[in-house]
């Protein structure tokens, strides 16, 4: 008694069967062309998000930064300590917002750390003080009334970084 063995798969579908077996070139080119022109269009999308992000982390940095000086002249208005004689109650700079001030033996801190400008990758923050021009890049070094950020870059909104 013979015992049967089993055709392959193709035989068993008969002379033809070759014929779809896998992907012929022209299928596989075609694919790969539209994966292709899927992934490029993909990629500047992605750009514009990753941007996107960015833009949204400075104008929290920015936030957290400003309401922390605020924060610190009203405090200071509310003579919750004292300041140094002209400087109308402005920080002298950004450190001394993470520092703090002493008020009846506890430290008053605005900030738990100075922020990292997205668009530079520092810590480093263009200051004004009160007696700087808006428009100024300079700072006088009196005290510490606005920041903006280094960066030379432009929004997608197309506005400049740093008028924000």
């Amino acid at each position: 008694m013979q015992i049967p063995v089993a055709k392959p798969f193709y035989k068993q579908m008969g002379p033809n069967a070759r014929k779809w077996r896998g992907f012929t070139l022209i299928e596989l080119i075609a694919a790969i062309s539209i994966l292709l022109a899927l992934s490029f269009l993909a990629i500047p999308l992605e750009r514009v998000n990753i941007k996107r992000q960015r833009e949204h982390d400075l104008r929290y940095a920015l936030w957290q930064m400003r309401d922390a000086i605020d924060r610190y002249k009203d405090a200071c208005d509310r003579a919750a300590f004292r300041s140094k004689v002209g400087s109308e109650c402005w920080p002298p700079d950004l450190q001394k917002l993470v520092d703090g001030e002493d008020v009846n033996g506890k430290k008053l801190k605005f900030l738990r750390r100075i922020p990292i400008d997205p668009m530079t990758g520092n810590t480093e923050w263009g200051i004004r003080s009160m007696q700087d021009d808006p428009d100024s890049d300079s700072w006088s070094g009196d005290n510490l009334f606005d920041v903006y950020t280094k960066s030379q870059g432009t929004a997608l909104d197309g506005t400049k970084y740093k008028d924000w």
